[in-house]
């Protein structure tokens, strides 16, 4: 496959789906109105307690339900407790998407996991081999990658990388993750999505062998700026006048 080629290069990507006031991020919605619009979409899964994966952002449900717990202590039937942004949409699952989407726009799929390498990704690929529709994976974790490499070689994979500013790692984790140090030996990606606002830089332009995909671009200004150091971007907020 040439990814060059491929739709991760054709059309920009809509950020969470195509979402506004009306549609929050990760929502039914807003995956609906990305197919209404041709946008593929990029989402973000996470396993929870029951084994069930679902679509959502961010570790802590605060932000995004305005209730307090992590994501990962959730269960399926609980779901519809959780309204996203005072809008009448909860919390998905992911094979809730697949079916909505099924197949009418490609799906990138950020894998949210910093911990063990396994089941999350073992249920993702059960649920993937079942699809019938054009889809890619990507994570921060290159471990992630390291194990669809391994077991599913045949999807493709991209690394996502950025300056990590403000995040709470490590220093030798920063340093390592920003670098993409891993990429040879244990990710062996086949693209890389790396972080709008420090574009260009030298860590990706090693890479150049490879697509590169920004996020998250969140302006036409910032489309403007970025789009010729780059493959393709995932957008939010607007959408990209070419």
């Amino acid at each position: 496959m040439d990814i060059f080629k491929s739709w991760l290069v054709e059309r920009c990507i809509a950020h969470r789906g195509l979402h506004n006031d009306e549609f929050p991020e990760n929502s039914i919605g807003a995956f609906k109105n990305a197919v209404d619009n041709g946008y593929p979409i990029e989402l973000d899964v996470h396993l929870v307690s029951d084994g069930t994966l679902v679509v959502f952002h961010d570790d802590i449900l605060a932000r995004a339900t305005g209730k307090d717990g992590y994501v990962a202590n959730l269960t399926k039937d609980v779901l519809g407790e959780y309204k996203l942004f005072g809008t009448e949409y909860t919390i998905p699952t992911f094979e809730e998407v697949l079916k909505l989407v099924n197949g009418q726009v490609p799906i990138l799929i950020e894998i949210k996991n910093t911990g063990k390498v396994g089941d999350l990704e073992s249920t993702l690929l059960k649920m993937l081999n079942e699809y019938d529709g054009e889809f890619a994976i990507e994570s921060f974790n290159p471990y992630v990658l390291e194990w669809f490499k391994k077991n599913a070689p045949n999807i493709v994979r991209g690394q996502l990388s950025g300056y990590f500013k403000g995040e709470k790692l490590s220093f030798v984790k920063k340093y390592a993750l920003k670098r993409m140090m891993l990429n040879k030996k244990v990710a062996c990606p086949d693209f890389i999505a790396y972080e709008s606002k420090t574009l260009p830089n030298r860590f990706v332009k090693k890479y150049k062998q490879l697509p590169l995909i920004a996020w998250t671009v969140r302006s036409q200004e910032e489309y403007l700026k970025v789009v010729k150091y780059c493959d393709n971007v995932i957008f939010e907020n607007f959408e990209p006048k070419i």
